[in-house]
């Protein structure tokens, strides 16, 4: 989760300007990253997806029904095995009756879009930036650390450890894919407290689900190490996200259970459905 959080504030909703602008490409990710901000603060919808999440425990694959109290999953194989109907409604009985997991599930995601909307705001000083191509309707950046920049926190430290290229959606300014490498290993305390070590790398994808919004649907993220305080944060993890449906804003907790159990256990594998593509879900 910690290795996620790291490259979280990368992934979430990066733009760039296209050419022919007059500002650097520093500027211009200044300009975009209060886009993004603003575009995320402003994003209420929730959505109904298949989720497959391989970790070298095992394959993760699950429904996932997004409320306003928090998400509902239903999980098909957990790290590998099969789960009964029953098991798998009666997972969802006790989140869907458990005020202290709806909390500790919300103070998690909380905690997560902070680090990240913090990361996300130290990118234009965190690297440098540099225009690759503009072309058939995208934007590609290279980025490279900044020397200069002096990392706030352990996070950031990482964070800026890493080089890779964002590829940008013109039309709209919004990342579509954003692959990067720690192009170094990082010390804590000398080394005493722990290390993230060099080589380690990532791959997001993302795509528009409905006019404004866009969603991460693939990530790949390989990256190695520990720190004291934080345990292990080793992280082998490929996660596929797709069939993706709009849910009504009102759905409840019960209503988003009454949708899971609807939906096809083995659902074919297919690239991402747009909304405009497939009907909204209810209940």
């Amino acid at each position: 989760m910690w290795a996620r959080i790291l490259i979280a504030g990368t992934l979430v909703l990066i733009a760039a300007c296209g050419a022919g602008l007059a500002e650097s490409p520093r500027d211009l990710v200044k300009l975009v990253v209060q886009n993004e901000l603003n575009a995320s603060r402003d994003d209420h919808s929730h959505w109904l997806y298949y989720d497959t999440d391989r970790k070298p425990g095992g394959t993760t694959r699950q429904w996932v029904a997004e409320t306003g109290n928090g998400s509902v999953d239903r999980v098909l194989f957990d790290h590998g095995q099969p789960t009964t109907a029953a098991t798998q409604r009666n997972s969802i009985e006790r989140f869907i009756h458990d005020p202290g997991a709806q909390a500790k599930q919300r103070k998690s995601g909380q905690h997560d879009d902070k680090q990240s909307e913090d990361l996300l705001r130290l990118l234009p000083s965190a690297f440098n930036w540099t225009l690759i191509s503009d072309a058939n309707g995208t934007t590609q950046l290279h980025f490279t650390p900044d020397p200069a920049f002096n990392p706030p926190t352990w996070a950031s430290r990482v964070f800026a450890a890493m080089e890779g290229d964002m590829r940008i959606d013109n039309a709209q300014r919004r990342i579509v894919s954003l692959k990067g490498h720690l192009i170094r290993d990082v010390k804590f305390c000398s080394g005493i407290c722990g290390s993230i070590h060099s080589g380690g790398t990532f791959n997001v994808e993302r795509r528009q689900l409905a006019p404004s919004i866009w969603q991460i649907t693939e990530t790949h993220v390989h990256i190695n190490g520990q720190i004291l305080f934080f345990k292990s944060i080793s992280q082998q993890e490929d996660e596929l996200k797709t069939q993706h449906h709009q849910l009504p804003d009102d759905l409840s907790l019960q209503q988003a259970e009454t949708v899971l159990m609807q939906q096809n256990p083995e659902p074919a594998q297919a690239q991402t459905a747009s909304a405009s593509a497939a009907p909204a879900v209810r209940p």
